[in-house]
């Protein structure tokens, strides 16, 4: 049987949620539950409501996942990222998670996360020439 394949930057609402459901299904079948929920901690201006930064990623199967975290230059450096990591990881012991996994660039914030109980468990060179990925985990079990 022949299948097309193809290759986007875009994928639509649909084929998203029939990859997701899709997986959520497998889950189910194999694990006995499927429990993957996005997770989110906004930092917002509190006189306009503007989103100016903060941490997106998921929890599923016992794991927290951090995808992306960024601050603007101007709210760094003041305990306001500890403040969002300890609220996604408290978020994801609420959800049952026991362990954390993430990745980071080198020039990005690899000593931010060891600094906050992340443990490096290895890194891939990648570019611009000179960097590499940083994969990290946590045991979320010892709070």
């Amino acid at each position: 049987m022949q299948f097309d394949i193809s290759i986007t930057d875009s994928p639509g609402a649909e084929a998203l949620d029939l990859i997701a459901n899709g997986l959520d299904g497998f889950n189910l079948d194999a694990a006995g539950y499927a429990d993957r929920r996005a997770l989110a901690v906004l930092v917002t201006d509190p006189e306009t409501g503007k989103v100016l930064g903060g941490l997106t990623g998921r929890t599923s199967l016992g794991m927290l996942f951090i995808d992306l975290f960024y601050l603007p230059a101007e709210l760094r450096g003041h305990g306001l990222g500890a403040r969002i990591l300890a609220a996604a990881e408290d978020e994801a012991r609420r959800r049952g998670c026991c362990s954390g996994v993430l990745y980071t660039i080198s020039f990005q914030a690899p000593d931010f996360y060891v600094k906050h109980g992340w443990r490096v468990f290895g890194e891939i060179p990648c570019e611009p020439a000179g960097t590499r990925r940083v994969f990290l985990s946590k045991d979320l079990s010892a709070a």
